[in-house]
């Protein structure tokens, strides 16, 4: 069997799998686990910072392997031309490992607005003026030079690839890790609005999918990114005049 169907199937099954269980935490919130990722205390146990990461780390697996899929095939390819196609895994673990460092801080933060109150036991937001700042955030974020320049390496997986080409085991890990930081700096923001919603609602977990996809892979993605930039900053502001109103 060829290397790229082979990795093909273990990408679409580790999102699967992610998937699954994001959709099992949502169907049985009274099992154990699922109460420790959702807690209602907001003095943490040991048990629910773990349970959280866990829940967090599945998420950002569901959510950024279906982009990441044109760049580890492609350079599975390339490791496969040169005879070294061993190297994929140490690219995937050094990509992933980036996105673990992420969820960890998401844990964290987590914790943080659980404990001021803004957000609930579900992660969704109790703040107009939270979920307000962080849609402009994201907004203002999809025009900014530092996004641009991220996304361009994520959509153009063999410019990146022959630009960042490293040679071994360590060049390998190098160009995962490059990689996953390219990635995060596209879709940190994006990620952020989890807080929004809340990850038990999976229509808006999707929704954020679909638009990290979109930005990574349609031809138009670049211009697609932008309109939603605008969109999530009128939103913002959308919100803070509510509020204002609501106030008067």
């Amino acid at each position: 069997m060829r290397q790229e169907p082979r990795v093909g199937i273990t990408l679409t099954a580790a999102t699967l799998i992610g998937w699954a269980f994001l959709v099992w935490a949502v169907v049985d919130m009274g099992h154990p686990l699922a109460q420790l990722m959702m807690p209602m205390d907001p003095a943490w146990s040991m048990g629910n910072f773990f349970a959280v990461f866990i829940m967090w780390a599945a998420m950002m697996m569901a959510m950024m392997l279906p982009a990441a899929a044109p760049m580890i095939l492609t350079f599975v390819q390339l490791c496969r031309q040169k005879g070294e196609a061993q190297r994929a895994l140490i690219f995937v673990a050094a990509y992933l490992l980036i996105w673990a460092a992420f969820s960890a801080s998401a844990t964290l933060l987590h914790w943080s607005l659980q404990t001021t109150g803004l957000i609930t036991p579900m992660m969704a937001s109790n703040s107009v003026w939270l979920t307000a700042t962080l849609l402009v955030i994201a907004g203002v974020v999809q025009f900014s030079p530092l996004k641009q320049v991220c996304l361009r390496h994520c959509r153009t997986p063999m410019g990146f690839l022959l630009t960042e080409w490293r040679n071994g085991l360590a060049g390998a890990w190098r160009m995962g890790t490059r990689h996953g930081i390219f990635c995060l700096g596209c879709c940190w923001a994006l990620m952020a609005l989890l807080f929004v919603a809340g990850v038990m609602n999976l229509a808006w977990v999707a929704a954020l999918t679909a638009a990290v996809m979109i930005e990574k892979l349609h031809p138009s993605g670049v211009t697609i990114g932008r309109i939603l930039g605008g969109l999530l900053i009128v939103s913002g502001l959308v919100h803070v005049a509510m509020l204002g109103m609501d106030q008067g």
